[in-house]
Order: structure tokens, then sequence, then C-alpha cells
């Protein structure tokens, strides 16, 4: 790809850098752990453009698999006509045969297009590709277009990879609304199932005072490589699992790196600015890891070579058997870390890759900041102002108003964080006090909201998702509401909620977590219930929580969460008026 000869300004060195030592390379040959060689064999092949899984591997393969080798997903995309005849089959008719049940409900993950089967049928959920969180007025006005016309039925969610998701689309609109993606620049593909999901960056790249690194050329680099430019990147599209991304901008790591696949640390070596990584970070219902060193540096160069290096890898590599036990964490673990640097080593352009530089740039000792707010950009006579969105979700009128806000008061752009709020950047100064009295900063999206609602997360729940337990982003909030009116905190307490096990709502690493389960109450009846999970952190001391108490009943998480918030967080109980319930 050209990309790949794009210069990059790096940051202002120290002084000292001319004293560092020089590089050092590891060769393929010098893994720890032994491997039998024939573990080493790829375990896919290309066929007329597309990876498939060889026969001699077939035994075992999960059910995922099987429709992949079945029909490929990405036909839908690359062969052109085959997506309009889907779309022009009654939905009575692709319900007779598996392989277009499968196609609904499986293969259009590939294109970003999920299949509400359970709660919604009929209709779908678009997740969309946004490097770093960035998007434009124009195109969340054309969001807002596509979901207003499914009424109640149509909605968008913030997701935690700085993301869109649109809800309520229906499958015979699907052929337009790429047209209408294309033409503001946006794309949905490859961002479902086995694939590599958004790459997330620093949501204030470029515009924060204490920045290390502006984070969006790279960001953007990985997003046009992972779609080949939106034209659909074969090579990665036959994963064994989802994969994730992150680059490190900010010491606040906002980004969340411990918890991706591949997450690109700022450092320097010998003068030179670059990225240490870390691999294997990732929630599952089974397991949750956190990332760890990879004993590799590279250069900004270097950036997109050794992401498809480490894609080919997991690629060539991964198991394809229990979908439990598929992340490249296991792959990790099976071959060692030696292992599997070698083999990423392997199919790097020149087969060789330098060691982990000491001098990360990222400071260790660092309160993470609150980006919710009024905050001075580094462009002087300029602010941006961070805006809380309840759990993440909006309506076509609030999309359009916060379009609008861009453009009158900003440059147009939007920021999304991985925390479901939205940044609105490059205000001058003069302007802000006509911005903050606008009434959809005052009484919906609140720059200074209570301290339980900055860091509330929740993920979809069972009211669009099928694997979706409980029912979370309406609970949270009230939740967090009658927690606040029954104790006073001084600080924020990040909770985040979860409908399942699979964890999308990052449960793991909040102060205090809930993922959704089957519980029972006081008379033994089954009913919606959480188990609870405390003591996750994120920044430089970032750490996975532990479960707390296992199946709490929804309908008693108040008292529960309150004693939490006394005993382990300072809270005071609130004074209650009499005769108050």
């Amino acid at each position: 790809m050209s990309s790949l000869s794009v210069r990059f300004l790096s940051p202002s060195l120290p002084s000292s850098t001319s004293a560092w030592p020089s590089s050092t390379r590891l060769a393929a040959t010098q893994a720890e752990r032994p491997v039998e060689l024939s573990r080493l064999e790829p375990r896919v092949e290309e066929r007329e453009g597309y990876w498939v899984l060889k026969e001699k591997f077939r035994e075992g393969i999960n059910v995922q698999e099987k429709v992949k080798l079945q029909k490929e997903p990405m036909k839908f995309f690359m062969e052109e006509g085959l997506l309009q005849e889907l779309v022009n089959v009654p939905p009575e008719e692709l319900e007779k045969a598996k392989v277009t049940k499968d196609d609904i409900d499986v293969r259009l993950k590939w294109l970003g297009l999920f299949h509400r089967r359970k709660y919604q049928y009929g209709r779908f959920m678009m997740r969309l590709k946004l490097p770093n969180g960035v998007t434009t007025s124009a195109q969340t006005r054309y969001l807002a277009s596509v979901i207003r016309k499914y009424g109640k039925e149509g909605c968008a969610d913030v997701t935690t990879r700085q993301n869109w998701q649109i809800r309520g689309v229906v499958l015979p609109d699907v052929p337009e609304i790429f047209k209408g993606l294309a033409e503001v620049g946006l794309t949905s593909l490859q961002s479902g199932m086995d694939n590599v999901r958004n790459p997330v960056g620093n949501p204030l790249a470029g515009i924060d005072p204490l920045e290390i690194v502006d984070t969006r050329p790279y960001t953007n680099l990985l997003s046009q490589y992972i779609t080949a430019n939106s034209c659909g990147n074969l090579a990665i599209t036959n994963l064994p699992r989802k994969w994730n991304v992150c680059v490190v901008g900010s010491h606040d790591l906002f980004e969340h790196p411990h918890i991706n696949d591949l997450a690109y640390m700022p450092a320097i070596k010998d003068g030179q600015f670059g990225f240490n990584l870390l691999v294997g970070g990732f929630f599952s219902p089974k397991r949750c890891a956190e990332a760890v060193p990879l004993d590799a540096w590279v250069s900004a160069v270097d950036l997109v070579p050794v992401c498809k290096a480490i894609l080919e890898a997991y690629r060539d590599l991964g198991t394809r058997g229990n979908r439990q036990k598929t992340r490249m964490m296991w792959l990790i673990d099976e071959l060692g870390i030696e292992g599997f640097r070698s083999e990423v080593v392997k199919r790097m352009p020149q087969q060789e890759l330098e060691t982990a530089s000491p001098q990360e740039l990222i400071q260790k000792q660092w309160e993470r900041r609150d980006y919710l707010g009024v905050h001075p950009q580094k462009q002087e006579g300029f602010s941006f102002v961070g805006v809380h969105i309840p759990v993440g979700r909006v309506q076509a009128d609030d999309m359009d108003e916060l379009a609008r806000l861009a453009d009158t008061y900003g440059s147009g752009e939007l920021r999304l964080t991985v925390e479901q709020n939205i940044i609105i950047p490059n205000i001058e100064n003069s302007k802000l006090e006509a911005l903050l009295k606008e009434p959809l900063l005052k009484n919906r999206f609140l720059p200074e909201p209570p301290l339980l609602m900055k860091g509330l997360v929740a993920c979809t729940g069972n009211q669009f998702c099928g694997q979706g337990i409980i029912e979370t982003k309406v609970r949270a909030l009230k939740v967090a509401e009658e927690v606040e009116r029954q104790v006073a905190v001084t600080r924020p307490v990040r909770m985040h909620w979860t409908g399942c096990p699979n964890s999308c709502g990052q449960v793991q690493v909040a102060d205090i977590g809930f993922m959704g389960c089957m519980a029972r109450d006081e008379n033994g009846k089954p009913c919606e219930g959480v188990d609870v999970f405390l003591g996750g952190r994120i920044g430089s001391d970032s750490h996975l929580g532990d479960v707390y108490k296992k199946g709490v009943p929804c309908k008693d998480l108040v008292p529960l969460v309150v004693d939490i918030m006394v005993k382990k967080f300072g809270a005071v109980p609130r004074e209650r008026e009499e005769g108050e319930d």
C-alpha cells in the first residue's frame, strides 16, 4: 500500500535520546518454547482470492466456521448483484432454507449488519467504522436521516469502541444506505464477526495540550489497511475470532490498551519515535485477560506491517474449535510469547523485529483527567466541550442537534469516546457561553452531569440484543439516580453494565460492574439479576476487577450499591426528609 510510506511527525524528543543504546533485533529462530513444526503449518490457504480453511484442519471446527465454509460471507460485498438478490427475496422465503437464514443471521455481519431476530425480527443493527471516533456533522446528519424513517424502531448508540451503531434498518433499504454512507465517507464493512473492530485512539487527538502524539493519522492508516480503503481486505476477513486494536496517544490511557488484542504504546528508540506493542487483551464469557508485552518496538513506518504480520499469524495458526478458546491470547498461551513473536517476525517484510524500547513515553504516575465539561485546547483561543450522553443512546433529533452545534460553534466535527460520550472540539472561546446555554446541553446532554452519571456505561441489553439476558440501559440510569439520591459521593465512581457474559459493557474495567444473569428472588423464582464486580481500574495502574457477589436480583441492587458506595468509596448517606420513601 502506498500509505505505508507516509512520513510521520514525531513528538519532540528529550535531549538525552542520543545516549540511548543502539537497536536490537531478534530473529524468528530465537523462540524459547519448543513447538511441534506441524503446529506451525498455516491452517488456511488462498483460493480464488479468498482465504479458506484447509480440509485437513476441518475436523472439530465450530458452527461459525462451517457457515463460512459453506458460503463465503465477503461475496455479498465483492460480487456485484449478490446482495441485491438477497434483498429481493421475500422474508418468508429466506426462512425456508438454512443457507439463506445463515445469510441474514451470520454472513451479513461481515457487512456490518446484525439481524435482531429475537427482539426486532426483520430489522438490523448496522455498525459503522469510525477510526479514532472522529466524525463529521454531515455524517451525523446522514445517520440521523436513516434512523428517523424507522420511527420508534430507529435509534443510535455510541459504543465502547468509539463508534456508531444505528438500529431499525430493514434489508430492502440496505443498498441505498450503503450508497449514502459512501457519499459521506463512511463504511460498515468488516465490522462484525471474525474481523478487526474499529481502531480506537485518543479522543482528544490533536487538541490536547498534554498529548503524547496525535493518534488520528495512525488509526486512519490502520482502518485503511483493515478494509483496503473500504474495498474489502480479503486477507484478514477469515480470522478465528474478532480482533481489537488501539493506538495510545495520552498519558490518561483513554484508549484502554490493556483490553485490546494489539495496543501501540508510544516509545522512543535511538532517538526515533515509535511504539512498543502489547498483545492479547480480551473479554469473553469464560476468560478475561490483560494484554501482555510482545517485547517489540516498531517505528511509525512499520505500524501497518506489524499489524498485518500479527493478524496473519493469528489467521494462519489460531484454532477454530470451541469459540470460547479462539481469541488470540489462547494462541499466545499455546505457542508461548516467544513462539508467537517468532511467528510474527516470520511475517514481517524483512523477517526482523526490534526488541521493546525501555523509553516508553507514557507517564506511570498520572491522574486520569476528566474530559467532560469545558477544557482549553492546545490551539490558543479554542476549547473543547465534553458532553455526557446517558448510556450512549441518541435519537435522530439528538443527532441533528449535535451536528448543528458542531457546525455553529465548532468546526463541524464530533468525537466519540469509549465511555459512550461525545466531545465537541474547536470551539472559539468567545462562543462558549452561547453554546453552554443551548437547550440540548442544559436539558439532556450535560457537560457537567451528576458524579455517578459521569462514568456510567451500558451495553444494548435485551431491548435489542439476542444475547442480552437482562435490560441494561434504562435500569443503569434508574439505579444510578436512586443511589445518588441516597448517598453523596465526592468523586465519580465508574459503573458499567453488560447484559450477558460477553461483556460488551466491559464490566471488568469498572469500579463497580454489573453482568447480567438469571437469579432467584426471595421466593426462589427466576428473575433478572447480575453478578457484581469490584475493583477494575483504568489508566497507568490498570487492573481487571473481580466478582464481589453473584446472582443478585436486579430489584435488590440499590441497597447493595449504596452499601458498596459507603464502605468502598467513601460515600456519605444523605439526610432524608421525614416521610420520604
